[in-house]
């Protein structure tokens, strides 16, 4: 789906909405950047995860996001497995429970959101370097052994959320290795009306800013977290085979039976009328 299509997906919010959440947005991440210096060297590990929590749903309803989650309680030390569609999803899974999260390794060069997330947690992945990954498993099996959550999003991209991509196995090894929980998590965005919201995608030619400025624009978002049955214990299970698993039961989540899916050719009548809507108000 390309970002013009994109573009025209949900209703727009007046502009004095729109600038109210922007400046509230600023002043939130500013905040996070002075925590983050000033108070996260003198505080534990545990506190930090709650600090980041907090600041992430504070974050949410800066953006009208509202967040809608089902199932149990993710228990420490699990490896959460979860579809990915937009860098919001970072700030959806860390207001519902506190995690580390693997990132690809041009993320630490973003100017301010970089910084954060080098000291949040986030381990850095050098994508096409094998060597580098086992580098990473190593600092995911830590992180896991000291009972703190680490996601990761096997497809490796984002995709539109009409769809679950392949997903990649390898960083499945550290929770085989140790017999640590695996969490598999499925993720979607939602109307007010329950349809899929396609304001907050973060894929193709679509940049940060035009996903941030669709987010802003947006009346209302529901991001809905859907916490799968666990994994209890993978040791001695293949790495593909359980990938496979976990991708078939976030897509049994994602795409209910029935719904069309990415690149249908006719699309529902009450997204084409969406679509119409908000070209007009465009």
């Amino acid at each position: 789906m390309s970002a013009a299509s994109l573009a025209c997906t949900e209703p727009v919010t007046n502009p004095l909405r729109r600038t109210w959440r922007g400046l509230r947005l600023t002043a939130h991440v500013v905040e996070g950047a002075l925590v983050t210096l000033c108070v996260y060297p003198f505080i534990a590990t545990a506190t930090r995860g709650k600090l980041r929590q907090r600041w992430s749903r504070r974050l949410l309803r800066c953006l009208g996001v509202e967040l809608q989650a089902q199932g149990a309680a993710v228990p420490p030390g699990s490896l959460i497995v979860a579809n990915h569609v937009s860098w919001l999803d970072v700030f959806v899974i860390n207001a519902l429970v506190p995690s580390a999260f693997v990132a690809k390794a041009e993320v630490r060069r973003w100017p301010l959101i970089g910084w954060l997330a080098a000291r949040n947690d986030t381990v850095f992945l050098q994508r096409g370097n094998r060597g580098h990954a086992g580098v990473v498993n190593r600092e995911i099996g830590s992180l896991l052994g000291g009972e703190r959550n680490v996601t990761v999003f096997p497809e490796g991209t984002t995709s539109d959320g009409t769809q679950v991509l392949h997903f990649h196995a390898a960083l499945l090894q550290p929770a085989i290795t140790s017999g640590r929980i695996v969490q598999p998590l499925a993720l979607s965005y939602r109307t007010p009306a329950g349809t899929r919201c396609h304001a907050p995608v973060y894929d193709g030619e679509v940049t940060l800013g035009q996903s941030l400025a669709r987010i802003l624009a947006a009346p209302r978002i529901i991001a809905r977290t859907d916490i799968v049955t666990p994994v209890p214990d993978a040791t001695g299970r293949h790495r593909r085979e359980l990938a496979a698993q976990l991708r078939d039961a976030i897509v049994a989540r994602i795409v209910p039976q029935g719904e069309p899916k990415a690149g249908a050719a006719n699309p529902p009548e009450e997204t084409m009328a969406s679509r119409q809507e908000c070209a007009q108000v465009a």
